[in-house]
């Protein structure tokens, strides 16, 4: 069975403004073959009472039209037998299977349509027994009224429970309501929402959140009849955005009491204009046109939604109170569960976002772009993730990892193993090393922690990557001339195996390069395995530089887009880190390097040095900064070091002087005091310098300073 929908914009036929129902519609039944009949089977009743109301057309061969049982039983007799899976309206036709009833829709019951000849259940006095009004002649009524409203509520409550979203659930029960229940309906949730056992601060503060109606005028070939134009004090002037419920109110005592009520109630007539305001007030129509039913959560009220008849609509029954009690309750519990889900979304979205670079750094003689895509919406974290570390020297680590699954478990672990990797850069380890901590590191998270990952690291000024790699895909090398090749790189075992060995390689990285490293997830899918993935991403990746021409690499940007665009329908079967090394390099004539002896004349020989660099280099207006700086750093490391001193001057854009000694102890600024004789050298580099900074090394450490030129 489908649920038909029962929005205004999906009209059903045979609707008719004087139905008796109110604002439940009904479907016109196709003409039928003549000599047909229908019956109606006995249907069950409130309160254990069973009573049954049947309905026949003209018999075919002429039989008198059935009456009235005796005494104002309300029970009809009928022509022929009565099937108990008959539906209001149907007919017997000729045929095996004359006797099965057609399908009707779940959402709007079937109701005798205009034309057919079938009247009410009266009583003695000639009136409708469930409404206790006079039925015209030849009008069509509700005939199962307490099924129509049962399926109604079944069909509604699906919609509604379907939404995920708030905007989803406020939606699918305003879409269900009208114009099957309501002509139009109001729908003020609390503002802000409250999240699960939180408890609410401040005055309780309703916010339209969204209303639906019928447009004014409707479609008569859609199935609807036309209505008067709406005047002023119509229910398009009902509602106001923003309601501060005031405490001891009548709209509050209203909401307290959680039941829906009818707004001609004392109570709920004075919290309309508190809800409403005074002109939406007195909009909203008299009698029982109007529903207003307080939205109440696990713990709390949340809202409130009002449901609205127009005037020439027939009142709200008794009954209605409880449909609109079920809708209360299933859309409040659903936004309850939807307001969950979107914070349980949102840390999971903090959390992946803080577990990955926020923004990639800029490092000497390469450029970085990345990207990162999750294996799905509904799952929005995973354990892959990379990341660019600058390393001394003006090199740069490049890391891609990928840990199994896709929960907050694995995003965790991710963000563990991420963070060692930082830690043992900084310790400048070789690539092999690296991997070997961290494994002994998943092994101590636990057994099952299995993760892969490849390190590489980039040295501009030899223009050389040293990579090892533990179980990841080989990453992809696209040379200037459009050239991509896959590179050779040892398997290894997985991080997590535990008793296995790394091996590390060192390979040419020519300038102009650029290097691509991924996750499994771009190249292996349900549809392929991962070495075809592979091949297809080296020849997408040869392909887009074609486009380029073979002297200009394509931009880092857009390659990263065009290698995502290989992804086709039912690729994604997981997430995806893409993290993308573009390859400048540092120029030899751009690079000047020294070994100074550990003595007294070092740092007058250091300024020396240096003067002439940067009189090659034409940066004579750095002279003075520079010798002050470097013959600072110099001294305080021929100090303590007992082998040569390393000076190393790089020219990009900037100029960088780098000064090592075998000391691991790093150095801190402090503040001299006015007698001290020396401390003060950091003090000057902080100053004048634009960065500074000191790294240790497995072999000692090195201090850095940057200045600004050109």
């Amino acid at each position: 069975m489908t649920e038909q929908p029962t929005s205004f914009d999906r009209p059903q036929p045979g609707a008719d403004p004087g139905d008796p129902r109110g604002a439940l519609v009904h479907a016109q039944e196709p003409a039928r073959a003549p000599g047909t009949g229908a019956a109606l089977a006995a249907q069950a009743r409130s309160g254990g009472e069973s009573a049954a109301s049947q309905a026949a057309s003209p018999a075919p061969s002429g039989a008198a039209p059935e009456t009235a049982a005796p005494g104002g039983s309300g029970q009809d007799t009928v022509t022929g037998p009565a099937s108990e899976h008959s539906q209001p309206g149907a007919e017997h036709g000729a045929g095996p299977d004359a006797h099965r009833p057609r399908p009707t829709s779940e959402g709007i019951p079937v109701q005798p349509a205009a034309g057919q000849e079938g009247r009410p259940v009266q009583g003695p006095d000639g009136r409708e027994r469930r409404t206790g009004q006079v039925t015209p002649p030849g009008r069509p009524t509700p005939m199962r009224r307490d099924g129509d409203r049962l399926r109604f509520v079944g069909a509604a409550t699906r919609r509604i429970a379907r939404g995920i979203d708030l905007d989803e659930i406020v939606m699918g029960l305003c879409r269900a309501t009208v114009p099957t229940f309501s002509d139009a309906i109001l729908v003020y949730l609390r503002e802000p929402l409250p999240v699960g056992d939180e408890r609410p601060t401040g005055p309780l503060v309703l916010r339209l959140r969204r209303s639906d109606r019928i447009p004014a005028d409707r479609d008569t070939e859609g199935g609807f009849a036309p209505i008067a134009p709406p005047e002023p004090n119509e229910l398009d002037s009902v509602g106001e955005e923003l309601c501060t419920v005031r405490p001891g109110s009548a709209l509050a005592e209203v909401l307290r009491g959680v039941r829906p009520v009818f707004t001609d109630a004392p109570a709920a007539r004075a919290a309309l204009p508190e809800l409403l305001g005074e002109q939406g007030a007195t909009a909203v129509p008299d009698g029982q046109r109007a529903i207003l039913a307080p939205l109440r959560g696990r713990r709390r009220v949340i809202g409130a939604a009002l449901f609205l008849r127009r005037p020439e609509r027939i009142p709200f029954e008794a009954d209605d109170l409880l449909v609109a009690a079920q809708l209360a309750t299933h859309s409040a519990l659903g936004i309850d569960k939807a307001v969950l889900y979107g914070r349980e979304a949102y840390i999971a979205d903090e959390l992946q976002r803080t577990m990955l670079p926020e923004h990639l750094p800029r490092c000497t003689g390469v450029r970085l772009a990345s990207r990162y895509l999750p294996a799905a919406e509904t799952a929005r974290v995973g354990g892959d993730w990379y990341d660019a570390i600058p390393l001394p020297g003006s090199r740069v680590a490049l890391v891609v990892g990928d840990v199994m699954g896709h929960s907050m478990t694995s995003a965790a672990i991710m963000g563990q193993l991420r963070t060692t990797a930082q830690t043992l850069a900084g310790l400048d380890l070789p690539p092999q090393e690296v991997l070997h901590h961290l494994d002994e590191q998943a092994q101590r998270l636990g057994v099952d922690r299995m993760a892969t990952c490849l390190y590489a690291v980039y040295d501009p000024v030899s223009h050389r990557i040293t990579i090892a790699n533990a179980g990841h895909p080989p990453p992809v090398l696209l040379h200037l001339g459009g050239r991509a090749e896959v590179l050779r790189v040892p398997a290894g075992a997985p991080i997590g195996v535990g008793g296995v060995d790394f091996e590390a390689v060192e390979l040419e990285a020519p300038a102009g390069a650029t290097l691509l490293l991924y996750t499994d997830g771009l190249v292996e899918s349900r549809l392929r395995d991962v070495w075809t993935g592979i091949e297809q991403l080296r020849e997408k990746l040869a392909a887009t530089a074609q486009l380029t021409g073979p002297d200009h690499p394509p931009p880092l940007e857009a390659l990263c887009d065009e290698v995502l665009d290989m992804l086709g329908p039912g690729d994604r079967d997981d997430d995806i880190a893409l993290l993308a090394a573009r390859f400048d390099g540092i120029a030899p004539s751009d690079v000047a390097y020294w070994f100074l002896e550990p003595e007294d004349a070092a740092p007058g020989r250091a300024r020396r040095l240096a003067r002439r660099a940067l009189s090659r280099w034409g940066l004579e207006e750095l002279t003075d900064s520079v010798e002050l700086l470097v013959s600072e750093v110099v001294t305080n490391a021929v100090r303590y070091a007992t082998r040569p001193v390393t000076l190393r001057l790089l020219r990009t854009d900037v100029l960088r002087c780098e000064v090592g000694d075998d000391v691991p102890q790093l150095p801190r600024l402090r503040q001299a005091r006015a007698t001290d004789e020396g401390g003060r050298g950091l003090y000057l580099v902080n100053r004048l310098a634009r960065r500074w900074g000191a790294t240790r090394l497995s072999t000692g450490k090195v201090v850095w300073f940057e200045l600004n030129h050109g």
